[in-house]
């Protein structure tokens, strides 16, 4: 057939699923900002409904639908009807980081919602120019990365900040989420279809929302973020001018150590979910995908968004759930219209989170098995190895967690080494920067397992480098939370380590050119 001649349909059934997926995605993300710019930032509803979320929104939209095109384009040049769209939206790592690293000091501090607000678009609009900027050497760093490395970190936050996080909020609502995450799991495990061709998402969304009304005390059920504004029009409106007052103050070079990392945890997250859809089958341009990640996280915060957009985890398990480029186009219109119309409190608070957290379970479950079947069987044991500095940070955030709802928190442990067996400074140690060490650990696996000690030597240094600098191993503990220290030698021990890994295997490497190499056990 001639690309002339073939055509695809805008949008298929299995469109319906992977967008109540991708959907309840995103509406989690304006959950996080309603609630924590409210509770954290103290900022008014209203101001969040005016001034966040239509930019959230823009941002959203813009995304979607240039990935909606991408692949519909793909789907053209290559004549298949079977090409997924790249997801898209809030990244929730640098949502959280931004609000509790960059944005609370300030509020703390100065007690001025305005000003926070202005740090956060700051932080918003750096992080864009670094993703903008990191897509035209990014494929140079892609290709010189094992695909391994690139997939056990997609595994390890698969496992844990999504199949763990959600099924531990299936079990806590049991009544309400176990049946929904089912029929999720019973089609998509079983490759069944339900009668007259109904989406299991669908039906999911439906029987849970209705056990939700039906279960709930006769108070009603509990109330959302109790954002104002609902049902009034509420276009974007730009913030340059706020943009351009802030880069101007001293506030500019205050929240490079969280900013900067951040900015580039999101280019290597972007790249290995890019990594993840080509092994999926699905190739797309890695400069073309990451430079417009990057515009869309500057259009944010150019319309007063304080939080970038990223590429999403996640394209094995919509494209195993038949979703083509049309999920992709019908997220971007549902929630521009829902922010441009101030109505998302409304759907927020008719449908429950329990409803559909079984179609994200299945798509962290796709996730970690995509990245041992993708991979050469031999390079399952660098897969796991790669998966440790994710299981580190997932048990930080719990420890966190636990402390804070108890009153405490790390500040307050004092530099105890180990505390009732919590051995603090090696689990944050590995928690900073764990996308780059988990990327480092399966690189260097892969290499010895290929017995390519040269360019293990070469990951090893550039492990040494990192943590010279602080992308890896370095923090502080602060009354805030846990914070990057980037700096000149900050986590000094972890870099001499490295580099003598560098140098055993290079001495290795050299050992076996000279003919000493002992033949493998």
């Amino acid at each position: 057939m001639k690309k002339e001649h073939f055509s695809s349909p805008w949008i298929v059934k299995k469109d319906i699923d992977g967008f109540f997926g991708l959907g309840l995605d995103n509406l989690i993300q304006f959950i996080l900002i309603g609630t924590l710019c409210q509770q954290v930032l103290g900022m008014p509803g209203e101001f969040i409904v005016r001034r966040i979320l239509p930019g959230a929104a823009l941002s959203i939209l813009f995304g979607n639908l240039f990935y909606a095109w991408q692949a519909r384009r793909l789907a053209r040049e290559t004549l298949r009807d079977d090409v997924t769209a790249l997801p898209y939206g809030i990244n929730t790592v640098s949502l959280l980081a931004f609000i509790f690293f960059v944005m609370r000091p300030v509020y703390q501090e100065t007690g001025d919602v305005e000003l926070t607000w202005k740090v956060g678009v700051l932080a918003c609009f750096l992080s864009g120019l670094i993703e903008f900027f990191g897509a035209f050497v990014a494929e140079r760093i892609r290709r010189a990365t094992p695909r391994a490395a690139l997939l056990s970190a997609l595994a390890g936050i698969a496992v844990t900040f999504i199949s763990m996080d959600f099924l531990f909020r299936i079990y806590q609502n049991p009544m309400i989420a176990l049946l929904p995450m089912m029929i999720i799991l019973l089609q998509y495990f079983s490759n069944i279809r339900y009668p007259f061709g109904l989406p299991g998402g669908l039906l999911a969304l439906a029987l849970g929302t209705l056990l939700f009304w039906t279960l709930s005390p006769a108070t009603g059920p509990p109330p959302g973020p109790g954002l104002e504004g609902r049902g009034m029009l509420t276009l974007p409106r730009p913030a340059v001018q706020s943009l351009v007052d802030i880069l101007c103050s001293r506030q500019l070079f205050r929240h490079l150590s969280v900013i900067i990392p951040m900015g580039l945890l999101n280019v290597v997250g972007s790249l290995q979910n890019i990594e993840s859809a080509e092994a999926g089958g699905d190739s797309y341009s890695t400069t073309a995908s990451l430079s417009v990640n990057g515009a869309g996280s500057i259009l944010a915060a150019l319309f007063g968004s304080c939080f970038p957009t990223t590429i999403y985890i996640g394209h094995p398990g919509w494209k195993a759930m038949g979703a083509r480029s049309g999920y992709s186009l019908i997220n971007g219109v549902f929630i521009g219209i829902l922010c441009f119309t101030g109505t998302v409190s409304w759907v927020i608070r008719a449908i429950p989170l329990e409803a559909g957290m079984g179609i994200l379970l299945w798509i962290g479950i796709v996730i970690c098995a995509q990245a041992f079947q993708a991979t050469p069987k031999r390079h399952a044991p660098a897969v796991a190895f790669g998966l440790f500095p994710c299981l580190a940070a997932w048990g930080t955030a719990m420890v966190d967690s636990g402390l804070r709802a108890a009153g405490s928190s790390f500040y307050d442990l004092g530099d105890v080494p180990a505390q009732g067996g919590l051995l603090v400074q090696g689990m944050l140690s590995l928690n900073q920067g764990f996308l780059f060490s988990a990327m480092i650990f399966a690189a260097m696996a892969v290499y010895l397992i290929e017995r390519d000690f040269f360019r293990a030597s070469l990951w090893a240094l550039a492990g040494s480098v990192c943590a010279w600098v602080g992308f890896i191993h370095a923090f502080r503990i602060t009354p805030a939370g846990i914070v990057p220290h980037i700096g000149w030698g900050t986590a000094s021990s972890y870099a001499l380590n490295y580099l003598l890994f560098a140098v055993l295997f290079l001495c290795v490497h050299l050992w076996r050119k000279r003919g000493g190499y002992p033949a493998p056990l």
